[in-house]
């Protein structure tokens, strides 16, 4: 039953996802990359380590440090490259539709890319309301990024999403080919694991 449910949510976030971002007026603002070398740095953390704290400016105008959920809540990262790009615009709005998901598994998601806040304020604002904290790594540049060892040479972030439980340990990694989203599905069964 559980692998039925995980399925129909990951079907339904490609459909809401891909279906989002084909918008004709939001499409014409995406910036094509093209193909990218699917991963382009040197991991800095490992599964079973305390995640290193960042004090990161949001677009809701707050300033988020990880260590602000340290026995709170559970902590989704979720690194992306960069605003205005096909992939990352498919990946953040698609989260919207498993906010109870989250919710349900006690767990944050926290957005980051190392775009400023203006481009990000603008971004975000083109996809929707998104429920989750975006974070703002410009400045100095790329220093969250680089601590995990996810800044490629180009200055832009991994795609990557770390698993972060209540304690501050890392319980889950993946820095995910950069052309790809990252499966829906193995977040949600990496949060069952948490307990």
């Amino acid at each position: 039953m559980k692998k039925i449910l995980l399925l129909t949510l990951a079907c339904l976030w490609f459909f809401a996802a891909g279906a989002f971002a084909a918008s004709e007026a939001f499409k014409e603002n995406i910036y094509d990359t093209g193909r990218l070398k699917p991963q382009d740095s040197v991991l800095k953390v490992k599964i079973g380590q305390k995640a290193p704290d960042f004090a990161l400016k949001a677009v809701s105008g707050k300033t988020i440090s990880l260590s602000d959920y340290r026995g709170k809540k559970n902590v989704v990262l979720s690194f992306v490259p960069a605003a205005w790009t096909p992939v990352c615009s498919d990946q953040w709005p698609g989260y919207n539709i498993v906010q109870d998901l989250f919710d349900e598994f006690d767990a944050t998601l926290l957005g980051i890319s190392v775009d400023n806040i203006p481009t990000l304020h603008s971004w975000t604002r083109q996809m929707g309301d998104l429920w989750f904290e975006v974070l703002s790594d410009f400045w100095p540049h790329g220093a969250a990024a680089s601590r995990y060892g996810i800044l490629r040479s180009d200055g832009t972030a991994e795609r990557a999403i770390i698993i972060i439980d209540k304690r501050g340990t890392i319980r889950y990694i993946d820095v995910h080919d950069i052309n790809e989203r990252p499966p829906l599905e193995t977040i949600i069964e990496q949060l069952e694991k948490l307990g």
